[in-house]
């Protein structure tokens, strides 16, 4: 008796799955109503956002702020106007972007692994995880509070930017960025929840690709005036495409275990011993530890541009060591990012939760006691394959950030935003392969139930 069998599965599904994936077109496409409709929420819900990234906040001179942009463009600033779809250019109410929630979601994740209340809540199922969602939403409010209230106060020390600056400002910009921020919230988890793919991810991707032609454009631009050459400009191109495919060669790559589950009795009839994999991906900490690093690294230069150069001695010395391309600012990069790959992966990821539920469930991987001996094992295979993964990142990292510093190059095509587009995208397309192998096996039970009728 085969494993699908056991599991009261025809033999033949496996073929059928397979010719289904095949027969995936436009014409199935054409055909699944409720996935039409998610898409066109989720195109609608994505315009809303871009729309929101061109309103500008009140009380700014967006001439002078133009200028002092410009001037910071290149440290942290530039980075987060990348996440942002350009609103931190035109400082838009969206300016915060969901930048502040991201954060929330980390800090909660990293305060389940220390709080024994709130990693209680994490172990209730869908009641904790409600309830834990609602606590990101609270600190989602504090952090935007918190960080629209400084930008209030970096506009007005800013030269002549706030026309008004004052007590009135400083509110007025604080509760109108802190708004977009919750809006943009409420806007992802809709797009979640009825539209297709995540919601949050999906805001941070069409800011980033909305911004691509203007990069590209800028980019022949300075091909044109000669400060960049033809032949860089092609291997910028060429380079962003092996990038691409790199990145969808390891982010689908995994590590498979071989999980094995004992025979088991129903009634009179013993059901043969069945086999599956638990699968480890070589990238668990996704695109967190290239924007942390960037974002350490990059916010010493950011104080210093804003300062003028008035700080101590030894402050303007690290702050010139860690630009773009200088040894200390790659080395410090590669080490955040491996120690961010290591440390995102362990909260992401319990190897004694996970022993826990194989036990539970009379799983076990062959020649490995269950229980703790299984945690050891798959905290080991889950080190080393994390080991690639860090690697994996600094390369897709750290090449193009060379160019970046050497050749003008935009922050659009840098790994940080090439590796975010390829994973949602991958990740989007996965779930409307999903939406439409449901609709199709809907289709085949129909049929057959009409066919069982007419007998």
């Amino acid at each position: 008796m085969t494993a699908q069998q056991a599991a009261g599965e025809s033999p033949r599904w496996p073929q059928q799955r397979q010719q289904l994936a095949a027969n995936l077109n436009f014409g199935a496409f054409a055909k699944a109503d409720e996935l039409k409709k998610r898409i066109w929420f989720t195109l609608g819900a994505l315009l809303v956002y871009r729309l929101g990234t061109y309103i500008p906040l009140p009380g700014i001179d967006p001439n002078i702020w133009e200028q002092v942009f410009r001037s910071q463009a290149g440290g942290i600033l530039g980075m987060f106007n990348m996440f942002a779809g350009g609103g931190i250019h035109r400082m838009a109410i969206f300016a915060l972007n969901i930048m502040p929630y991201i954060s929330a979601s980390i800090i909660i994740q990293l305060l389940t692994t220390v709080s024994p209340q709130l990693e209680a809540l994490k172990k209730e199922g869908e009641a904790g995880r409600k309830t834990l969602n609602q606590y990101t939403r609270y600190l989602t409010v504090i952090l935007a509070a918190f960080q629209s209230y400084g930008i209030a106060v970096g506009l007005e020390g800013a030269g002549n930017v706030v026309s008004d600056p004052g007590m009135f400002f400083r509110l007025s910009t604080a509760i109108t960025l802190t708004g977009g921020t919750m809006f943009l919230m409420w806007l992802g988890e809709q797009i979640t929840s009825r539209g297709i793919g995540n919601g949050i991810s999906l805001i941070i991707l069409s800011g980033i690709v909305a911004e691509l032609p203007a990069a590209l454009a800028n980019m022949l631009e300075l091909g044109r005036q000669g400060a960049m050459s033809t032949g860089l400009i092609l291997v910028v191109i060429i380079m962003a495409v092996a990038v691409i495919a790199f990145i969808v060669f390891m982010e689908r790559a995994q590590r498979r275990l071989l999980i094995q589950y004992p025979k088991r009795q129903v009634g009179n009839k013993m059901f043969e011993g069945q086999s599956s994999h638990l699968p480890l991906k070589l990238n668990t900490s996704g695109v967190i530890p290239p924007i942390f690093a960037s974002s350490l690294l990059l916010l010493p230069t950011t104080v210093a541009n804003f300062n003028a150069g008035s700080g101590p001695e030894w402050f303007q010395w690290i702050t010139t060591q860690l630009g773009h391309g200088r040894p200390l600012f790659l080395i410090m990069y590669l080490a955040l990012i491996v120690f961010f790959a290591f440390f995102y992966t362990a909260i992401v990821f319990n190897p004694t939760e996970t022993a826990d539920n194989l036990k539970k469930h009379g799983g076990f991987i062959p020649g490995i006691r269950p229980g703790e001996r299984t945690a050891e094992y798959i905290d080991y295979v889950l080190s080393r394959i994390t080991v690639l993964g860090a690697i994996y990142l600094a390369i897709v990292c750290l090449i193009p950030e060379i160019l970046i510093s050497y050749a003008s190059v935009p922050f659009y095509f840098g790994g940080t935003s090439l590796l975010i587009v390829v994973s949602v995208t991958m990740d989007t397309v996965a779930q409307v392969q999903g939406y439409l192998l449901a609709h199709q096996y809907e289709g085949l039970i129909r049929k057959s139930k009409l066919r069982g009728r007419r007998r």
